[in-house]
């Protein structure tokens, strides 16, 4: 009986086994190597499938500091950078923007599993970067310096990653190139464009935090439309008037909904004080004039937002500096480059309106 084998391999098989359905076989030396697998890699968790995960794109540039690889690649071609890469593949790179948001972003991966050692709803981070090939040494060799688990790389050689965004289900994509994020926006994808901060500020280690603007972020532009074309005074009318009547989701809307999910995976365990996600929301909406529309569409939606932030106009950059958030979603450059200036990592959204009037 196929139960009393001693399993060395020393046995001739029955004519009877030889003819055993070779899905069968195809099954067993599948579950073998997986068990394999799984003796060998016992301390990393396997990556998720990406139809469970929260798949967050990051490209090379935005993981780490690239700017002196870039200008040998503006200056001296494509030849000479891949030479210079190659040379330095064991100088480990510097921290780039989007390095602390991943570090975060692992951290509340480790309490997941901590808390469900068997669900694959969790991050999954994938670097997606068009550079070449042969540059993959030497972002691996970083990548392990830093203890970073990120086993999934598309590097594209020079094409748009954007196909492969879509088959990784992407829920959010963060380059330092302003023309990837753009077409990624248009493809219908979650994505900003980073910028380093011109401080370095010590973030959370322990708790992931993620600030949002609101119009044309989370919510779409619409009224955003209305302050710029018709003033102040008519967008507060408009938000009034409108205030039972939920604004359509923006761009950064799923991402903020994923975030919602995970919380309450945590609060589930009882874990609500000590949950490893915080989310803000910064808008240079007053409250009073505009912000019941706000709160009351995120109400509809059936998310919550842990801090909301109404400025009433006034600077964003001193806010943030309070909650020190990983990352900081903005559609406006003005607010972008005020947050930059006082030490916050912030992520340009080029959606709606408010493109028009970039400098």
């Amino acid at each position: 009986a196929p139960g009393t084998m001693s399993g060395s391999g020393s046995e001739e098989p029955q004519p009877s086994e030889a003819a055993d359905d070779p899905q069968q076989e195809a099954d067993k030396d599948w579950a073998a190597a997986k068990a394999f697998y799984d003796n060998l890699v016992t301390q990393k968790a396997r990556p998720p499938k990406p139809q469970n995960a929260i798949t967050v794109a990051v490209s090379s540039r935005a993981l780490f500091n690239l700017v002196e690889e870039q200008q040998i690649y503006e200056e001296q071609g494509l030849e000479k950078y891949v030479e210079y890469q190659q040379n330095n593949e064991n100088v480990i790179l510097k921290p780039g923007p989007a390095f602390y948001f991943v570090k975060a972003l692992e951290h509340v991966n480790a309490r997941l599993l901590e808390l469900y050692p068997d669900d694959e709803e969790r991050f999954d981070i994938v670097l997606m970067t068009n550079n070449h090939a042969q540059v993959g040494v030497r972002l691996i060799n970083s990548i392990n310096h830093y203890g970073l688990t990120i086993e999934r790389f598309c590097m594209t050689g020079g094409e748009s990653p954007i196909g492969y965004l879509t088959a990784y289900l992407t829920n959010l994509y963060l380059s330092a190139d302003s023309d990837k994020v753009q077409e990624a926006i248009e493809a219908g994808i979650a994505s900003a464009t980073m910028f380093t901060a011109n401080k370095d500020v010590d973030y959370s280690d322990t708790q992931l935090r993620v600030a949002f603007d609101g119009d044309a972020v989370i919510f779409s532009d619409e009224s955003e439309q209305i302050y710029k074309e018709q003033g102040l005074d008519r967008f507060f009318e408009h938000e009034q008037l409108n205030e039972n009547k939920p604004l359509a989701q923006g761009p950064l809307k799923g991402f903020l909904e994923d975030l919602g999910k995970l919380q309450k995976k945590f609060y589930a365990k009882n874990e609500r004080l000590n949950c490893p996600i915080r989310t803000y929301l910064v808008t240079a909406r007053s409250a009073a004039s505009s912000g019941a529309r706000v709160l009351k569409t995120l109400r509809s939606w059936g998310l919550e937002i842990d801090e909301a932030l109404f400025l009433a106009g006034a600077p964003k950059g001193p806010i943030l500096v309070k909650i020190r958030p990983h990352i900081f979603f903005d559609d406006q450059m003005f607010h972008i480059e005020g947050a930059q200036k006082l030490g916050t990592i912030a992520a340009h959204v080029p959606y709606g309106v408010a493109q028009k009037y970039q400098k």
